[in-house]
């Protein structure tokens, strides 16, 4: 445990800081997996929907610095993948 005053107050700092990050993390991740959930059953506008709140968390999260920009995109760019294949199949149909 630390033992300064400015550490203890890090300490206090971190764990708040920590605690916001989470809600922002688990928002993102829940987002995600309704947007999969939706390609998954096919429900195309649904998915749409899903994929777009989605990308709109992702970029919150990397606005605020919780994810790296790079992992946001990465992470947009396979939904919008799967959201793609989804309405090609549609389309063929």
């Amino acid at each position: 445990m630390a033992n300064h005053k400015s550490a203890l107050k890090r300490v206090r700092s971190s764990e708040r800081k920590r605690q916001r990050n989470r809600v922002v993390r688990s928002r993102a991740r829940t987002e995600i997996r309704k947007a999969l959930t939706h390609i998954e059953n096919g429900d195309l506008e649904e998915a749409r929907a899903a994929t777009q709140a989605a990308v709109r968390t992702l970029d919150k999260a990397a606005g605020k610095g919780i994810l790296h920009k790079n992992n946001t995109s990465r992470r947009k760019s396979r939904l919008m993948q799967q959201l793609a294949q989804l309405e090609a199949q549609q389309n063929q149909s």
